[in-house]
């Protein structure tokens, strides 16, 4: 295990499309919801803890060995709008082509040809982590540090943000994100003998409700 291969996978520069998506924080902005660096934190917190949880899940199984096709429907389940399951096969779909290049391996190859649109990001964060021979709690941290730094940049650009009120807000949620990652990493392991229903299904509503929203503007600055 390579403690850099985290570091590469978490990364936002990673080529895997993430710095068009503003996970959810364009269209807060849009309704004065997110207006300053508290506000974000806020919005941060709650994506941390529904849907962080649940995407951390997801890629802590696929790490773990669970069957990514399984849990590619698993994950559906668990994303009940339209314009979100697209996005996140649009970001497993970019996720793959950079993981594939960067931690070649043949379950990835063979997700890829079972999935030829795209198969939800967190599976194949999850099989990428498996691939650099990082731990189940590797991929869970990874997916749920991704979602807040995602937000947490974009806001930057969308309020002019002071980079370093970002910086801190990431350095305040630490220690949430690695209790969210070890919560994700306990219910992987569990889904081994219990099946895919102990993972987490935790979800945030009114993100559902404004992604389906933003999905219909003309212009925007994001994808999501």
């Amino acid at each position: 295990m390579s403690r850099a291969s985290l570091l590469l996978l978490a990364d936002g520069r990673f080529p895997a499309g993430g710095y068009a998506h503003s996970g959810g924080v364009e269209a807060a902005v849009a309704r004065e919801a997110v207006h300053d660096s508290a506000s974000l934190e806020a919005l941060c917190r709650g994506r941390l803890h529904t849907t962080g949880l649940t995407a951390a899940g997801l890629a802590a199984a696929a790490a773990t060995g669970c069957d990514p096709l399984l849990l590619d429907d698993a994950a559906d389940a668990r994303t009940p709008v339209p314009a979100l399951r697209a996005v996140a096969r649009r970001l497993g779909r970019q996720m793959m082509r950079a993981a594939r290049a960067t931690f070649p391996s043949t379950e990835l190859d063979r997700l890829a040809a079972a999935r030829p649109q795209g198969a939800h990001q967190p599976i194949v964060q999850g099989l990428a982590a498996r691939a650099a021979a990082l731990t189940p709690m590797d991929a869970a941290c990874a997916a749920a540090y991704e979602s807040i730094s995602g937000p947490a940049t974009a806001a930057v650009r969308l309020l002019s943000l002071d980079p370093l009120d970002a910086s801190r807000l990431l350095a305040r949620l630490s220690e949430e994100v690695d209790a969210v990652a070890a919560a994700a990493d306990d219910a992987a392991a569990r889904a081994a003998t219990e099946g895919l229903g102990a993972l987490p299904s935790a979800s945030s509503p009114l993100l559902d409700i404004t992604a389906e929203q933003h999905a219909a503007w003309t212009v925007r600055l994001f994808a999501s």
